[in-house]
């Protein structure tokens, strides 16, 4: 537990705070001692009363803010997040992409290193093998016999 001497209103005040808090409540009893100096005339107890008075005041005025405010944040956070929806669409479109584009590259590759296909032979190409088989026979018959 942790001890800080706080100065508020002319007064020091001894106070115990959890650990690591001791800077937030020095800053804390600063916005009090302010606002209790800004408070002139009567007793100690009315100036700080004037200045719990006047920070409830704020806190009111920044939570109607807020209020107000509240419809005009949870749009810009919805448009947030419809954005974050369409970046990672976009990002999945891209890897998509470029998935593809690799596999088009790969067949590139295979293509080039390929054999060049064998065309099927015409039909006058085949009459013409097949004449030529023919005599071959003939021939290869002729020096048999």
């Amino acid at each position: 537990m942790g001890d800080v001497k706080l100065h508020v209103g002319g007064r020091q005040y001894d106070v115990h705070c959890a650990d690591g808090q001791e800077e937030h409540l020095t800053q804390l009893a600063a916005v009090v001692d302010a606002k209790a100096r800004t408070t002139t005339g009567g007793t100690e107890v009315r100036q700080m009363l004037f200045a719990a008075l006047m920070m409830a005041d704020e806190a009111q005025e920044s939570r109607s803010k807020l209020a107000e405010a509240m419809p005009a944040i949870e749009t810009v956070q919805a448009q947030f997040e419809g954005l974050k929806a369409r970046e990672a669409a976009a990002k999945a479109a891209l890897e998509a992409a470029e998935a593809r584009e690799q596999a088009a590259l790969l067949r590139i590759r295979q293509l080039e290193s390929a054999p060049p296909p064998v065309a099927a032979p015409s039909p006058a190409m085949t009459r013409a093998l097949d004449q030529v088989a023919d005599r071959i026979e003939a021939l290869a018959a002729k020096i048999a016999t």
